[in-house]
């Protein structure tokens, strides 16, 4: 087997085959485009990477590889109590289990005393800390008037707030961020995140006569989204666009800045919230290979209330990220990976083009204040939504495969009841449904053998938003199907068979149909769609249809019926 040596086959030689594979598809068929743009091809070579880049290859990868200051990362698990007592008690239980940088969002039930203050102060004397507050006023930087002068000089950490905050006692304290996370949240892509993390360094560096004083007060900060690929070369591609901004500044030498990450709860849900940990897993391990310095990862119960359970294998992604992955042992694990590469200098490209704009038009704060920004974000928030209401992203216990038993908690956890989710529209849709007591059946029209696949979409289209539909025996004549119809204890009811069973049934269907059901048909009609209309059938269901859009008209539609 070791001599034995096989031809490499060409590109042109793999189109070919791929042509065949599709049986009549065009080959534009394969390509995908992405949130930021981008369209990714299907198969990545060296030659077309080196055509596409050149001597700009190597370039891309030393500045990454430049950039990364260490071989892993810091575990930054937040802290979630509900009394000091559990604050502490939770804070040295991380810390004896691998947790390395303490992590507070100030807005906790419980007061921050002079005595929780300086009880805390000796903990950030001897561990980084990750401090998220509102603003210079917030309660929880007292802690840093318990220190004494030399202890200021030693403590070592993030500030994380909305507005920059001054600190120049505190010498190894980053408290000048770009904060992307506030945008990633409101819907911003990897792009618009690239481009506002240097306008936000923009805007903060033009108050600094010192570039070098302001690059040992500067970080990044990032939320990590489930699209893996994407946020790998994110991570990579903030790095080459650095160098390219410090260099407009006149730095010819590497000046370092901390990327502090966290998982994204874009894609998280409430139903089926185990996946979550899937998510998280995904994310984390992207921040990983995308070489972040510090990376909260969030419980997979967050958006409710996290358990002392859910904190512990939240830590433990990383912890096996760390110590069971080896991930550590290569230095930008993703570098030269043609697919890779590709992506990041197109982020790098589209990235700057944003900035530079960004910068024309006058700075960041002018450039929010026009409107540009959030009219971009929420374009970008809307096109997801869309993708994810038509299945053409997947959304697993959510949009597909969707688990109508679980209960939907009404408990939010308010720290981020803020931020938009793409599974927020079918979890409100599935508490209305449940609310108004909507019972729905299906008709099964025909052989169980014709009738099966719309059955099961149908099945799992109303699963989505918690509906278990009563099954009907498959119905082989019209007047089987009637005396059924007229039996059922539903509202709401969906036929599903063949195109050629429906047609034979429907007509008679409808003419003996009860006033208070409502009735829709799963496929596309185009040809009878008006005539069933008119006879009193309510609409269709289909694949790529709006589910939300859909099943919000049901609802509205059940009510009125009612």
């Amino acid at each position: 087997m070791k001599n034995i040596e096989f031809a490499k086959p060409s590109y042109a030689a793999w189109q070919g085959e791929a042509l065949k594979a599709l049986k009549g598809k065009p080959f534009e068929s394969l390509l995908t485009k992405t949130n930021e743009g981008i369209t990714i091809e299907p198969l990545y070579t060296q030659e077309q990477l080196i055509e596409k880049m050149g001597a700009e290859l190597e370039q891309q990868v030393s500045t990454i590889r430049s950039f990364q200051q260490t071989a892993t990362f810091q575990l930054a698990q937040q802290l979630y109590a509900e009394t000091s007592e559990a604050f502490f008690a939770q804070l040295e239980n991380g810390l004896q289990r691998g947790n390395e940088v303490i992590t507070i969002d100030s807005r906790v039930s419980f007061d921050w005393t002079e005595d929780v203050l300086t009880k805390l102060s000796a903990y950030l004397l001897n561990h980084p800390f990750k401090l998220m507050v509102t603003n210079a006023s917030d309660p929880l930087l007292k802690v840093f008037d318990v220190l004494k002068e030399e202890q200021c000089q030693i403590v070592k950490g993030f500030i994380v707030a909305q507005e920059a905050i001054s600190y120049d006692h505190l010498p190894n304290v980053r408290s000048i961020g770009a904060d992307t996370t506030v945008y990633h949240y409101e819907g911003a892509n990897a792009v618009q995140e690239l481009a506002y993390a240097l306008a936000l360094a923009a805007k903060e560096a033009t108050k600094l006569q010192d570039f070098e004083a302001f690059t040992k007060k500067f970080y990044v900060s990032f939320a990590v989204d489930t699209q893996f690929f994407t946020e790998i070369a994110k991570l990579r591609a903030f790095k080459v666009l650095w160098k390219a901004f410090t260099s407009a500044y006149g730095v010819s030498t590497t000046m370092r800045v901390p990327i502090v990450a966290e998982t994204s709860l874009r894609s998280f849900s409430k139903l089926d919230s185990y996946v979550n940990l899937l998510r998280a897993g995904n994310e984390a391990l992207a921040a990983f290979i995308g070489g972040i310095d510090v990376l909260t990862v969030h419980p997979h119960d967050i958006l409710t209330q996290p358990t002392e359970q859910s904190v512990r294998i939240a830590r433990n992604v990383s912890l096996v990220l760390t110590e069971e992955t080896t991930i550590s042992k290569v230095k930008d694990p993703a570098g030269g990976a043609y697919f890779i590469e590709s992506l990041t200098a197109d982020l790098v490209k589209a990235a700057w083009a944003l900035f530079l704009e960004i910068e024309a038009a006058g700075g960041f704060d002018v450039y929010t204040a026009s409107g540009q920004l959030t009219q971009e974000v929420e374009a970008v928030h809307q096109a997801r939504l869309q993708a994810v209401q038509t299945r053409k992203h997947s959304l697993i216990g959510t949009n597909i495969y969707a688990n109508p038993a679980d209960v939907l908690t009404q408990a939010t956890n308010p720290l981020y009841s803020h931020m938009k989710r793409v599974a927020e529209p079918f979890e409100q849709l599935r508490a209305e449904m449940t609310a108004a007591q909507v019972k729905t059946a299906i008709l099964t029209a025909g052989t169980f053998k014709n009738a099966k696949p719309r059955v099961d979409f149908v099945t799992g289209f109303l699963h989505t938003v918690g509906l278990v539909p009563e099954h009907s025996v498959p119905m082989e004549t019209v007047g089987e199907a009637i005396a059924w119809l007229q039996s059922v204890q539903a509202n709401y009811v969906v036929i599903a068979g063949n195109d050629e069973d429906t047609k034979a049934m429907l007509d008679a269907i409808l003419a003996a149909k009860p006033a208070h059901i409502l009735v829709d048909v799963a496929g596309k009609f185009k040809e009878q769609e008006a005539q069933w209309q008119a006879q009193g059938l309510n609409g269709f269901i289909f694949a790529g249809q709006n589910i939300i859009e859909k099943l919000t008209n049901v609802l509205v539609r059940v009510k009125e019926v009612q």
